[in-house]
């Protein structure tokens, strides 16, 4: 049977991200390896993060990236639509990860292939049996009809919610001491960049694993 290995919020922490991966048995050709957003920001190790992302991508088909609401501030900054917000909530840490690569491309700061990559982040996925989000869902509205804001904003609105999705919703964003699980909705945001701990979620049996 398939399973599908969701990791929460990683905001730079490579080194628990390495540590996470070796932690958990998932077999690429049948499983499913699904990353929620938030890659970058706050954390040391933003650069190295996402050419982890990438090889992961590049060597396993089975991988899906989520954006986050950091990949979107930082592309606003990219394009100069808005720069205060990104370097407010921890956008400097990810600027100066780039800046410290002695190997830095000639391409500019930030790598042809590492743009591509925010580009191509996806805004949710759907299953059978579950959806994948960076933040959450605006109750009694159509999944392909909600607002970019909201699946990588929306916090207590749908933190407090008990509707029916129609489906289990796997979010990240906010940050939980440990993983919240609710009839309708498991959030696996555990604050790794805080101090706390990065957890993955394997489908479906319900299994969690942290570093």
């Amino acid at each position: 049977m398939s399973r599908i290995f969701a990791i929460g919020d990683i905001h730079g922490c490579f080194d628990k991200l390495v540590a996470l991966m070796e932690l958990i048995d998932i077999d690429f050709k049948c499983d499913t390896l699904l990353f929620l957003g938030d890659y970058i920001d706050r954390g040391r190790d933003s650069k190295r993060v996402v050419e982890f992302m990438i090889s992961l991508r590049e060597k396993n088909p089975n991988t899906i990236f989520l954006k986050g609401n950091h990949e979107g501030m930082f592309l606003d900054y990219l394009n100069q639509i808005d720069r205060f917000t990104f370097l407010y909530n921890g956008g400097r840490q990810t600027l100066d990860s780039y800046l410290r690569d002695p190997n830095r491309s000639k391409e500019g700061l930030i790598p042809l292939s590492h743009l591509r990559f925010f580009q191509s982040l996806h805004l949710y996925h759907e299953t059978d049996d579950y959806i994948f989000v960076h933040a959450g869902l605006k109750e009694g509205v159509r999944l392909e009809d909600q607002d970019e804001k909201d699946l990588l904003w929306i916090r207590g609105d749908f933190i407090n919610s008990d509707f029916d999705f129609g489906k289990l919703v796997i979010f990240g964003h906010t940050p939980f001491k440990r993983p919240l699980v609710q009839k309708n909705k498991i959030g696996i945001d555990t604050g790794a960049v805080y101090g706390n701990r990065l957890t993955c979620l394997e489908l479906p049996a319900m299994r969690f694993y942290s570093v």
